[in-house]
């Protein structure tokens, strides 16, 4: 923006300035504007080229929107899945032998992988509705192995507290039909979305992670919760959101602004806030963090 104030404040200088020998100035204005309005022209030319030119690179077939559409919804299965079985399997040979780590890892990686396939999918609004059957498939898978209609033990120890398959009907249902929901409504061109996930993953992932091994001193309000977990549940929601938006701006879907940075910041300090709360340990927090985000990101961003 600064950049181009400083270009139009030199063309309207240069437009006011004839040269003394010149016999019509009506004509050498006239001529100096148009000069000027092609300039600027072409600067947004350019611009809008390189957004189409980025989106063209990602899409696996620019000239047909379903098949482009249904190939990446194929391909952003076939990854969601890799990354639930690659934990299941941790889980399952007891690699890792924390069970708490291994489904927190479980919970911030799905979510952001999956939000990085959003720009192979076509430019149509229905390729939203593709997208997030990918997640809506895990709906369905949660609700069956949680039923008992199902069984998939290494899938229920990468996804619950105590091996328990009535626990994927809690957290986990939350968790799948929250990302389902940010990408059929918000999709990859509303920085709430991206709000509402990162949040979700980063932030309330990575604080369990770092409260349960940093976290001696608890908060006042709340036994349960420490100042580390909190302060690296705000940090790190906040830059999952910051990064998202750099990459999606990459593509043309988003604009980076100081403006959209300081919305960020305040959504994830408001998540924290909400996520400390007594209230987060009666009502899961896969439902309180990313209804605060929604609700304080449709006000900031």
């Amino acid at each position: 923006m600064v950049v181009i104030n400083l270009l139009q404040h030199h063309q309207v200088k240069h437009l006011l300035s004839f040269p003394p020998h010149h016999k019509n100035p009506s004509e050498s204005l006239h001529r100096r504007l148009q000069d000027s309005d092609n300039f600027f022209k072409n600067s947004r030319r350019k611009t809008r080229f390189k957004v189409l030119k980025a989106k063209a690179i990602m899409s696996l077939f620019p000239q047909n929107p379903v098949l482009n559409d249904i190939t990446a919804t194929v391909i952003s299965s076939g990854v969601a899945l890799f990354c639930l079985q690659f934990w299941g399997e941790i889980a399952k040979r007891r690699i890792i032998q924390d069970k708490i780590f291994i489904r927190k890892c479980v919970h911030i990686n799905i979510g952001l992988v999956f939000i990085l396939m959003w720009p192979i999918f076509s430019y149509r609004r229905q390729a939203a509705f593709f997208a997030a059957f990918v997640p809506g498939v895990n709906i369905l898978r949660m609700l069956v192995l949680g039923l008992g209609l199902m069984k998939d033990e290494s899938m229920v120890k990468s996804m619950s507290r105590s091996g328990d398959y009535r626990e994927l009907l809690k957290g986990p249902l939350y968790y799948a039909s929250t990302i389902t929901l940010a990408c059929a409504v918000y999709w990859r061109t509303s920085p709430i979305g991206i709000a509402v996930i990162c949040n979700l993953c980063a932030g309330d992932g990575v604080a369990d992670i770092v409260g349960r091994r940093f976290g001696k001193k608890k908060l006042p309000h709340n036994r349960n919760k420490s100042y580390a977990g909190s302060i690296a549940m705000a940090i790190a929601g906040f830059l999952a959101s910051v990064g998202y938006m750099r990459y999606f701006s990459q593509f043309g879907f988003l604009q980076e602004s100081p403006g959209l940075v300081l919305g960020f910041l305040i959504v994830s300090l408001a998540s924290t806030l909400v996520e400390s709360l007594p209230i987060s340990t009666q009502i899961d927090d896969n439902l309180t963090v990313p209804l605060t985000a929604a609700l304080v990101g449709s006000l900031v961003l």
